[in-house]
């Protein structure tokens, strides 16, 4: 027997997971992007609050992520030491987006990014 949940009940169900740090945003953004997988795989996912937080990891911004991932972001990311944070965002931001993408899952939403473990 088995239960299927809207997006509001995988988002709040994450939310309840004490020991993981999901933003009410992040939360939304997680549960659709699982709601996406499903349906473009058709594989039915059994929700697992604990898998997901172990799986899956929020943060602030790209960059936020390159620091924690990176002792030294710059370098292991092949970003010249010359480029100014403030004037090449952007390129910075993109450079981070690509290196996601290439190893595993990036969800941007309103206000952060899940990233997935790789």
């Amino acid at each position: 027997m088995k239960k299927t949940l809207a997006t509001y009940d995988i988002a709040n169900e994450l939310l309840q997971d004490q020991y993981a740090n999901w933003s009410r945003n992040g939360a939304f953004a997680l549960a659709e992007y699982l709601e996406e997988y499903e349906d473009s795989t058709g594989e039915e996912l059994e929700l697992d609050v604990v898998a997901i937080r172990c799986d899956f990891s929020e943060h602030e911004s790209l960059i936020d992520w390159a620091t924690g991932y990176f002792s030294q972001w710059r370098a292991d990311l092949n970003i010249d030491e010359d480029f100014e944070e403030d004037s090449n965002l952007e390129e910075i931001e993109e450079i981070i987006r690509e290196y996601i993408q290439d190893n595993g899952q990036l969800i941007e939403f309103d206000g952060g990014i899940i990233v997935s473990s790789f």
